[in-house]
Protein backbone atom coordinates (compact mmCIF):
# COMPACT_ATOMS: atom_id res chain seq x y z
CA UNK A 1 0.00 0.00 0.00
CA UNK A 2 0.81 3.40 -0.68
CA UNK A 3 -0.14 7.00 1.15
CA UNK A 4 -0.43 10.30 -0.30
CA UNK A 5 -1.44 13.72 0.60
CA UNK A 6 -2.23 16.65 -1.45
CA UNK A 7 -3.18 20.48 -0.61
CA UNK A 8 -4.23 23.31 -3.00
CA UNK A 9 -5.97 27.00 -2.70
CA UNK A 10 -7.01 29.20 -4.91
CA UNK A 11 -8.35 32.74 -4.72
CA UNK A 12 -11.97 33.40 -5.24
CA UNK A 13 -12.60 36.28 -8.18
CA UNK A 14 -15.34 37.77 -10.50
CA UNK A 15 -16.12 36.32 -13.47
CA UNK A 16 -14.75 32.66 -13.25
CA UNK A 17 -16.61 29.52 -12.67
CA UNK A 18 -16.68 27.59 -9.79
CA UNK A 19 -15.53 24.46 -10.74
CA UNK A 20 -14.77 21.94 -7.56
CA UNK A 21 -14.23 17.93 -8.00
CA UNK A 22 -15.20 18.26 -11.76
CA UNK A 23 -18.40 19.71 -10.99
CA UNK A 24 -19.73 23.38 -11.98
CA UNK A 25 -21.63 24.94 -8.56
CA UNK A 26 -23.23 28.09 -9.04
CA UNK A 27 -21.78 31.02 -7.11
CA UNK A 28 -21.12 34.52 -7.27
CA UNK A 29 -17.11 33.99 -7.56
CA UNK A 30 -14.90 31.45 -9.22
CA UNK A 31 -11.65 30.46 -8.74
CA UNK A 32 -8.66 32.06 -10.61
CA UNK A 33 -5.89 29.80 -12.01
CA UNK A 34 -4.24 28.75 -14.79
CA UNK A 35 -6.23 25.73 -15.65
CA UNK A 36 -10.38 25.54 -14.54
CA UNK A 37 -8.39 25.89 -10.68
CA UNK A 38 -10.65 22.82 -9.33
CA UNK A 39 -9.40 23.32 -5.63
CA UNK A 40 -10.01 19.28 -4.92
CA UNK A 41 -9.17 17.76 -7.95
CA UNK A 42 -5.75 19.64 -7.92
CA UNK A 43 -5.38 18.02 -4.40
CA UNK A 44 -6.37 14.53 -4.97
CA UNK A 45 -3.64 14.60 -7.93
CA UNK A 46 -1.15 16.01 -5.75
CA UNK A 47 -1.68 12.66 -3.12
CA UNK A 48 -1.56 10.28 -5.68
CA UNK A 49 1.69 11.82 -7.47
CA UNK A 50 3.10 12.08 -3.71
CA UNK A 51 1.64 8.13 -2.89
CA UNK A 52 3.58 7.16 -6.06
CA UNK A 53 6.90 8.82 -5.52
CA UNK A 54 6.16 10.63 -8.99
CA UNK A 55 6.43 14.76 -7.41
CA UNK A 56 3.15 17.09 -8.08
CA UNK A 57 1.22 18.48 -10.70
CA UNK A 58 2.90 21.88 -10.63
CA UNK A 59 6.07 19.46 -12.45
CA UNK A 60 3.59 17.47 -14.40
CA UNK A 61 1.44 20.63 -15.91
CA UNK A 62 2.87 23.99 -15.30
CA UNK A 63 1.07 27.00 -15.02
CA UNK A 64 3.67 28.45 -17.81
CA UNK A 65 2.83 25.91 -20.40
CA UNK A 66 -0.28 27.08 -22.70
CA UNK A 67 -1.61 23.72 -23.03
CA UNK A 68 -2.89 23.92 -19.72
CA UNK A 69 -4.69 27.12 -20.14
CA UNK A 70 -8.09 26.50 -19.15
CA UNK A 71 -7.78 22.80 -19.11
CA UNK A 72 -10.82 20.87 -17.43
CA UNK A 73 -8.49 19.00 -14.13
CA UNK A 74 -10.32 15.63 -14.63
CA UNK A 75 -8.32 15.51 -17.97
CA UNK A 76 -4.80 15.87 -15.89
CA UNK A 77 -6.77 13.54 -13.58
CA UNK A 78 -6.82 11.14 -16.17
CA UNK A 79 -3.65 11.38 -16.96
CA UNK A 80 -2.30 11.23 -13.56
CA UNK A 81 -3.80 7.90 -13.14
CA UNK A 82 -2.48 6.48 -16.12
CA UNK A 83 0.93 6.78 -13.89
CA UNK A 84 -1.06 5.42 -10.99
CA UNK A 85 -1.76 2.39 -13.41
CA UNK A 86 1.94 2.23 -14.89
CA UNK A 87 2.84 1.68 -11.69
CA UNK A 88 1.25 -0.78 -10.02
CA UNK A 89 -1.52 0.50 -8.08
CA UNK A 90 -4.85 1.34 -7.74
CA UNK A 91 -6.91 3.54 -5.60
CA UNK A 92 -8.11 2.16 -1.91
CA UNK A 93 -9.40 4.82 -0.71
CA UNK A 94 -9.98 9.28 -1.16
CA UNK A 95 -10.42 10.89 1.95
CA UNK A 96 -11.00 14.92 1.24
CA UNK A 97 -11.86 17.99 2.59
CA UNK A 98 -12.42 21.10 0.99
CA UNK A 99 -12.58 24.20 2.99
CA UNK A 100 -14.81 27.26 2.42
CA UNK A 101 -17.25 30.11 3.71
CA UNK A 102 -19.41 29.68 0.64
CA UNK A 103 -21.07 28.26 -0.95
CA UNK A 104 -22.51 25.23 0.80
CA UNK A 105 -21.06 22.18 -0.60
CA UNK A 106 -22.31 18.85 0.65
CA UNK A 107 -25.33 18.64 -1.28
CA UNK A 108 -22.75 18.32 -4.48
CA UNK A 109 -20.34 15.41 -3.36
CA UNK A 110 -22.72 12.75 -4.63
CA UNK A 111 -21.86 14.05 -8.19
CA UNK A 112 -18.19 14.90 -7.14
CA UNK A 113 -18.10 11.92 -6.23
CA UNK A 114 -19.08 10.16 -9.27
CA UNK A 115 -16.86 12.52 -11.76
CA UNK A 116 -14.10 11.38 -9.65
CA UNK A 117 -14.79 7.87 -9.94
CA UNK A 118 -15.38 8.09 -13.54
CA UNK A 119 -12.21 9.18 -14.12
CA UNK A 120 -9.78 7.34 -11.53
CA UNK A 121 -12.01 4.14 -12.30
CA UNK A 122 -12.90 3.26 -9.02
CA UNK A 123 -15.91 3.15 -6.81
CA UNK A 124 -17.81 6.44 -5.97
CA UNK A 125 -17.65 4.41 -2.26
CA UNK A 126 -14.25 4.47 -2.18
CA UNK A 127 -14.36 8.48 -1.83
CA UNK A 128 -15.22 10.33 1.35
CA UNK A 129 -15.58 14.18 0.99
CA UNK A 130 -16.48 16.76 3.64
CA UNK A 131 -16.73 20.30 3.92
CA UNK A 132 -15.76 23.09 6.39
CA UNK A 133 -15.91 26.75 6.86
CA UNK A 134 -13.20 28.15 9.00
CA UNK A 135 -15.81 30.19 11.14
CA UNK A 136 -14.78 32.95 9.34
CA UNK A 137 -11.16 33.46 10.06
CA UNK A 138 -8.52 33.36 8.01
CA UNK A 139 -8.41 33.42 3.87
CA UNK A 140 -10.82 31.16 3.75
CA UNK A 141 -13.28 32.57 6.19
CA UNK A 142 -12.61 36.30 4.35
CA UNK A 143 -14.14 34.37 1.08
CA UNK A 144 -10.92 35.92 -0.26
CA UNK A 145 -10.03 31.50 -1.62
CA UNK A 146 -10.84 27.89 -1.20
CA UNK A 147 -8.41 24.66 0.00
CA UNK A 148 -8.52 21.62 -0.28
CA UNK A 149 -6.84 18.49 1.58
CA UNK A 150 -6.77 15.07 0.40
CA UNK A 151 -5.40 12.00 1.54
CA UNK A 152 -5.61 8.67 -0.65
CA UNK A 153 -4.38 4.93 -0.13
CA UNK A 154 -3.48 2.93 -3.33
CA UNK A 155 -3.62 -0.63 -2.97
CA UNK A 156 -0.36 -2.77 -5.09
CA UNK A 157 -2.10 -4.50 -7.73
CA UNK A 158 -1.75 -8.25 -7.74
Amino acid sequence: MRIGIGYDVHRLVPDRKLIIGGVEIPHTLGLLGHSDADVLTHALMDALLGAIGQGDIGQWFPDRDPRYAGIDSLILLEQVMKKVTEAGYRIGNIDGVVIAQRPKLGGYFPEMRSALARVMGCEPERINLKATTEEKLGFTGREEGIEAEVVCLLEEVH
